[in-house]
């Protein structure tokens, strides 16, 4: 199956050729027409409905693409079925370039980009922005849905993108980076936020893993890959504490250290010390969250109160917290800060 797509089209309309079948269809026909489709066809389409529809269909094998026909590169239709299921990426094209400095974070999931996002708009002074730089058009529609966190400071602009898990930010990198290169578009910095899990040296093997089947090369911030710099940010910082159950590192290991270093950890040590009774079992790190948020008196979601407590912390305490789990490098980096 091949799909093409983008603005030189004409290049592929050959007499087998089937040009923009979307044309007079409603969902119904698309879906009838996806169906019918044998595999050996070549698509022309500007329907992001009918290439989700194919994508989905043909996601499987390395024969089946999607072209661009701007710049002659294609993606295969599971790149493309993961780009739009995982990024909304608009896969039909058309910005190119690149018009201001841009820096984009993969983070593992919806608490650990709110936590980022208050960091930077507490250290750095980013501001929420409704105007994305081109380069970073292509997923405007995710950005509408809050699907995603867009900041700007000073002409620069940082997107923080969840993910699903350390495999989905690592899924998201390799496609975001194929991407570029397809659709000549691209962005100066990326960070890739994972958590440790087993150890910081395979966390940083997966990314390393993926950078180098993409051709990347080592830096001194981290890999570049074309002209962009891949910066990795390891995250993990253990927590021991007498009534904590602390296992595995996660984002929440920056916010049980905030929560201590900001004193509402012993607030809470009378109620922590009596659920622990009462479960037979010490509390996990993020029923520990659930806690603190309750006695902040937040009565929002946990991304919230991650969100807001980072906000109203003192400043020598988040940074103590980022310098202490080796972060703060690559958070200035990806800021376009000095220091570190």
């Amino acid at each position: 199956m091949r799909v093409v797509t983008g603005e030189r089209f004409e290049d592929f309309a050959d007499e087998n050729a089937l040009l923009f079948p979307e044309y007079g269809k409603n969902r119904d026909g698309l879906l009838d027409f996806a169906g019918s489709l044998s595999g050996d066809e070549t698509v022309v389409t500007s329907s992001l409905e009918l290439i989700d529809l194919i994508a989905q269909r043909f996601k499987k094998g390395e024969e089946n693409v999607l072209v661009y026909s701007n710049t002659g590169k294609s993606l295969t239709l599971k790149e493309v079925y993961e780009l739009r299921k995982y990024l909304d990426f608009d896969v039909r094209g058309g910005f190119s370039g690149q018009d201001a400095r841009t820096s984009v974070l993969f983070v593992e999931g919806k608490t650990d980009s709110k936590f980022f996002k208050a960091v930077f708009k507490k250290l750095f002074e980013f501001r929420e922005s409704r105007e994305p730089p081109r380069c970073l058009r292509f997923v405007e529609r995710v950005f509408e849905r809050d699907n995603f966190d867009l900041l700007s400071r000073d002409g620069a602009y940082l997107a923080i993108l969840p993910s699903e898990g350390n495999s989905g930010v690592i899924r998201n990198l390799g496609n975001f980076l194929r991407a570029m290169d397809v659709f000549g578009f691209s962005v100066e910095r990326i960070g890739v936020a994972v958590d440790v899990d087993e150890s910081r040296e395979s966390a940083l093997a997966s990314i390393t893993g993926k950078l180098l089947s993409l051709g990347g090369e080592e830096s001194a911030a981290g890999y570049t890959v074309g002209g962009t710099e891949v910066v990795p940010l390891i995250i993990g910082l253990p927590f021991a504490d007498e009534d904590v159950d602390w296992r595995k590192p996660t984002v929440e290991d920056l916010m049980l250290h905030l929560i201590a270093r900001e004193g509402l950890l012993d607030r809470i040590r009378p109620a922590l010390k009596a659920l622990d009774s009462s479960l037979g079992r010490k509390l996990k790190p993020k029923e520990v969250m659930y806690l603190a948020l309750s006695a902040y008196g937040h009565w929002g979601n946990l991304e919230g109160f991650y969100e807001l407590f980072v906000m109203r912390s003192r400043f020598r305490n988040l940074k103590a917290v980022l310098r202490e789990a080796g972060l703060m490098k690559a958070l200035h980096y990806l800021a376009w800060a000095e220091g570190g």
